[in-house]
């Protein structure tokens, strides 16, 4: 998982990288995407637009601002995992961890919106997701000791990225979570048995039709 800074150089540097996003974000979703310059961010966080790009390398790259955390904090969730635990196990841990506050955020339909809403902001994010998807199944593969881009390991990995996606409104993004790691975990048809309705009891087969009587000859004419 990524360390805490500790250092006052290290705070200071994430205070000012957490004002920039912070004021990114805000004018965001007040005027929208495109609307707003990264001149008017770096006035709004009080920085110029240098120390601007010594934490972001460019304008999406404000949106999605924990990336790079997220992206370590999966790779150390199968890594650094305690003993006895499963890679699955794992990473069921970590997105309930990791995510449900995230799902819980008063403004996260608005954040969701935004992407959605803005072609930039979803190439954007295809590309971060196929990141983290090699990221993330090399390093399944690393502890698996086999080749990194065996197809199990990536398909692991693409899945559990998909979850936010798979369970966002839902009800309860906690037994969503839950549900999804039980899939990956027990297989599909498992799953769903132990939730599926009981299967009505079979019909009885229809008793088979009395032959029918041989028809009468018509009697020959005289």
């Amino acid at each position: 998982m990524t360390q805490t800074p500790v250092g006052r150089r290290e705070r200071k540097k994430a205070a000012t990288r957490q004002a920039i996003a912070d004021a990114a974000l805000r004018l965001f979703l007040e005027h929208g995407y495109d609307r707003v310059s990264l001149r008017e961010i770096a006035d709004a966080a009080d920085v110029s637009t240098t120390t601007l790009f010594k934490h972001f390398s460019g304008k999406e790259a404000l949106v999605f601002d924990r990336e790079q955390d997220n992206e370590a904090q999966l790779i150390a969730a199968v890594r650094e995992r305690a003993a006895g635990q499963d890679i699955v196990g794992a990473l069921r841990v970590h997105i309930l961890d990791a995510y449900l506050p995230v799902a819980r955020h008063p403004r996260m339909a608005e954040f969701v919106a935004l992407v959605d809403a803005t072609p930039a902001l979803r190439s954007y994010a295809e590309r971060m997701w196929t990141r983290h998807t090699d990221s993330l199944g090399a390093a399944i593969a690393e502890e698996c000791g086999v080749d990194r881009d065996d197809l199990g390991c990536v398909a692991l990995a693409r899945f559990v990225l998909e979850i936010p996606g798979l369970v966002r409104g839902r009800p309860d993004p906690r037994a969503a979570v839950e549900a999804v790691f039980d899939i990956l975990e027990r297989g599909w048809p498992a799953a769903v048995r132990s939730t599926a309705r009981p299967e009505p009891a079979p019909r009885p087969a229809p008793a088979p039709a009395s032959p029918a009587a041989p028809a009468r000859s018509a009697p020959a004419s005289s």
